[in-house]
């Protein structure tokens, strides 16, 4: 029988589940989150190292599987957009992970559990996303870039799609306006609906003088948009102070809640 050390095990599984989640995040487009990752690894850690001692060998059986990895899964992504999509995704990829694992092993004649088993099948499974996801999803013909927003002490982080079809501006002073989502800016506005009319957003007494109307012009139609103007923005990690920020329920796909012109990311 192979001796375990619990230590080397747990710091193994401890990378692995990292790496599993941050992938899985990568997949799904996310701004990442990597303190939740860590946590959610350490996590998926002391359970594999719990289910290895006797008095806890009933979390190994599925219902303890399950519990183990939807717990992992709300830890690394809860509060995204698509938070059901992104866990289906990490037990998407810690499965084929797993397939791989038990391939490698069985070929190698090696336990599961040893460290050069764990790693390859890790290599595997993370070449062979990299070319199904990149393939599929075309990742070069939609660049995005990573938008931080400051207002009130809060702070939100998302991912937004750089459009060269929007060309919103400000009609009073001519600032460009980049587009997000209500899901994106929640974080400023805890306890407010975004998604509301927008005339009766702006008329709101807790946001007086926060937002203003812009009227905008699309294919599906015309109207107002609320906008306003953040504390800090940065786009790429580089702070601008030219553009303002419309919610727009339209501002958000796969992988991105945010809508930013081309024009707007080389001009300061």
């Amino acid at each position: 029988m192979p001796i375990i050390y619990v230590d080397r095990y747990f710091l193994l599984n401890l990378l692995i589940d990292y790496l599993l989640c941050l992938l899985s995040a990568r997949v799904c487009g996310l701004v990442l989150r990597r303190w939740r990752y860590a946590l959610a690894a350490m996590i998926g850690a002391a359970y594999a190292v719990l289910v290895l001692l006797p008095d806890f060998r009933f979390l190994g059986r599925t219902a303890g599987k399950c519990a183990a990895a939807a717990l992992m899964a709300a830890v690394a992504y809860g509060g995204e957009a698509r938070a059901l999509r992104c866990g289906a995704v990490f037990l998407c990829v810690s499965a084929a992970f797993g397939g791989a694992l038990w391939a490698l092993s069985l070929a190698g004649g090696y336990p599961v559990f040893d460290a050069r088993v764990l790693l390859l099948s890790f290599a595997l499974c993370y070449a062979g996303l990299e070319l199904l996801f990149r393939g599929r999803a075309k990742l070069p013909d939609r660049p995005r870039a990573e938008i931080c927003l400051a207002l009130g002490g809060r702070e939100s982080r998302f991912m937004a799609l750089i459009d060269t079809g929007n060309s919103l501006s400000d009609p009073a002073t001519g600032a460009s306006v980049m587009l997000a989502c209500p899901h994106a800016l929640a974080p400023l506005f805890p306890g407010l609906d975004l998604g509301a009319d927008p005339v009766t957003l702006a008329a709101l007494p807790s946001l007086a003088g926060r937002f203003r109307l812009i009227p905008y012009s699309a294919v599906g139609g015309r109207g107002l948009l609320p906008v306003f103007r953040p504390e800090r923005l940065t786009v790429g990690g580089e702070e601008r102070r030219d553009l303002l920020v419309a919610v727009s329920p339209a501002a958000q796909g796969d992988g991105f809640e945010g809508l930013i012109n081309c024009e707007t990311m080389f001009h300061n």
